[in-house]
């Protein structure tokens, strides 16, 4: 297919805001590539200037080494799958696919081929003689994708493509999408604000925040090792908990001291903060990371503010001393009740510490 870049792309909108800010990234042929961030942090804006459907203000856009900067959308090869799917309301399932490849001036029998291959690849070969309105919402997104797919252009763009399905066809079309990227081998590039979405189908996340890329990584990398604290409580459901420590030399031995405890790391985390010159550091640990144990094997104790049942497993909450809520992802048994005094240790080697000025996570 086509590898994309984007080489100090800037979007200005009048002379204050600017919604895009010196981005520059390369999407790999034949990569899924994931734009994820809160609202208004220039992931769509990105995708339109990629379309064309949006005028850059600094920068290129290369698509295969060829500067389509200022080209229009037509001449670009690319295809677009919106959020509100843009499927023709008057033609049926058939013509909706066929309709661009018409414009092309393709052979009839050619036509039909294209049609039926892209409608069996997205599972929608008994619905050709449709209109939309006779669709469910999945269907109709299917529809989008299948005329996407026919034009069999360089690049996919899909601008939050799953918003409008509800919560159990939205996880269903995550998996058809993958199956058809796999299918295509097509460069995909797929705009969300579903953190959950992004880690389950990206091959790499670029997570966008004030127009500006926080961290690019695969969805192990981000989540494991997230660059700042930012991507660390973006990225995760629950959150990552923070826990802000002082750094204390007591017999030669690195103490980590907060209201809640006072304990000696392993090692390996002394030898990571050993070049670290400040007395305050954060320490940020993932919720499944929190244990529940005995009391005498516990680093310190809380009284649960909360449980929440979720089969599986439970989250259970408690309050910190600056009034902040931590959660845990613990077994489903025993059930923790509201009230009751919980015995916490960390995994100490699933720890991550970042600096409280700078935000940013400290590397070894």
């Amino acid at each position: 297919m086509a590898t994309v870049q984007l080489i100090h792309l800037t979007k200005r909108f009048g002379k204050k805001v600017i919604a895009v800010k010196d981005i520059t990234l390369t999407i790999e042929d034949q990569e899924f590539l994931v734009l994820l961030g809160p609202s208004g942090c220039g992931k769509t804006t990105t995708m339109r200037m990629i379309a064309g459907l949006e005028e850059v203000t600094d920068g290129a856009i290369l698509i295969d080494d060829v500067d389509v900067t200022d080209m229009p959308p037509r001449k670009r090869n690319v295809s677009m799958v919106f959020q509100n799917y843009a499927v023709w309301p008057h033609m049926t399932v058939y013509e909706n696919i066929a309709y661009p490849l018409r414009l092309k001036k393709m052979p009839k029998s050619e036509i039909d081929q294209v049609v039926k291959e892209v409608a069996e690849m997205t599972s929608i070969g008994e619905l050709l003689e449709r209109l939309p309105s006779q669709l469910s919402g999945g269907q109709r997104q299917r529809v989008a994708v299948a005329r996407a797919i026919a034009v069999k252009s360089k690049v996919f763009l899909m601008d939050e493509p799953l918003s409008n399905l509800d919560a159990k066809l939205r996880v269903a079309m995550r998996t058809e999408l993958k199956a058809i990227h796999a299918k295509t081998e097509a460069t995909t590039i797929f705009v969300t604000h579903d953190q959950s979405e992004a880690m389950s189908m990206a091959d790499r996340i670029v997570i966008m925040r004030k127009g500006q890329i926080e961290q690019i990584g695969t969805p192990d990398d981000v989540y494991n090792r997230s660059a700042n604290m930012f991507v660390a409580d973006f990225i995760g459901m629950p959150p990552t908990n923070f826990f802000r420590a002082e750094i204390q030399h007591n017999n030669g031995q690195l103490h980590l001291i907060n209201p809640h405890f006072d304990f000696t790391p392993t090692e390996q985390v002394a030898s990571l903060l050993k070049n670290y010159n400040k007395k305050q550091v954060v320490i940020g640990i993932r919720p499944e990371n929190i244990l529940l144990v005995d009391e005498k094997n516990a680093l310190f104790s809380a009284t649960a503010l909360v449980t929440e049942p979720q089969g599986s497993h439970q989250i259970v909450s408690f309050r910190k001393e600056d009034g902040t809520i931590v959660k845990i992802v613990a077994p489903a048994r025993p059930k923790v009740e509201a009230g009751e005094t919980i015995h916490i240790q960390f995994k100490h080697d699933a720890m991550r510490f970042y600096d409280p000025d700078t935000t940013l996570a400290i590397e070894g």
